[in-house]
């Protein structure tokens, strides 16, 4: 099968069947999808959306977040992974977006990208989300399916980013993301993928070369 015979099928089925999907992240503000996304780095949903509440409730604004320690902050995500470096992150985020934004969480990737612990994945989920920014941020789930979908043989995740925008119209690739990553949480996931009940198998590169 041709590439972009598979790129067309399988978009195709996520657009007719999946259609409009929404980050499993609680948030109300770009602040607040910013700190999430930031925790969630090798860390589950779940796990930041038990956090957060609380995290919230005493920083519900970037200022009071950038008044912060490190040292006050880690207790409310001590339960998520690498507390430590995040709870630095968060506190030089802020203060970075006070000093350099004027308080205002920036709505480009590259501005989003210059804070601490926004990487080009958390800045594209960021613009995605938020802007609708033509862009597939790709974590390890979307990695993965990527792989075994047989929609891109890159070894990086910048590689298959460029891949998976090469092949998907703009207007679907906000959506994309979504597409590929549920689909790799819930369906083709990491240890033991549901690959009699998923509906792209037959499109599957890795179940057409079993």
């Amino acid at each position: 099968m041709r590439i972009s015979e598979r790129y067309r099928l399988i978009v195709d089925y996520f657009r007719e069947n999946v259609g409009e999907q929404q980050s499993e992240l609680h948030f109300r503000n770009p602040y607040e999808l910013l700190v999430s996304v930031i925790l969630s780095a090798q860390c589950t949903d779940k796990r930041v959306n038990m956090v957060t509440p609380a995290l919230f409730q005493a920083y519900p604004i970037v200022d009071a977040l950038a008044l912060a320690t490190p040292e006050e902050v880690l207790p409310y995500i001590k339960s998520v992974s690498y507390p430590n470096n995040k709870a630095r992150n968060l506190v030089a985020m802020a203060r970075k977006v006070m000093r350099d934004f004027d308080g205002t969480i920036p709505t480009d990737i590259d501005g989003i990208m210059s804070l601490p612990g926004a990487g080009r994945k958390t800045a594209g989920v960021v613009a995605s989300i938020l802007y609708r920014e033509p862009v597939i941020p790709v974590d390890t789930h979307v990695f993965r399916v990527a792989h075994r979908l047989g929609l891109s043989k890159g070894k990086t995740p910048y590689a298959v980013e460029q891949d998976l925008e090469r092949h998907i119209r703009e207007a679907d690739r906000p959506l994309a993301h979504h597409w590929l990553l549920l689909h790799g949480r819930y369906v083709c996931t990491a240890r033991a993928p549901k690959c009699e009940e998923c509906p792209l198998a037959q499109w599957c590169a890795m179940q057409t070369a079993s």
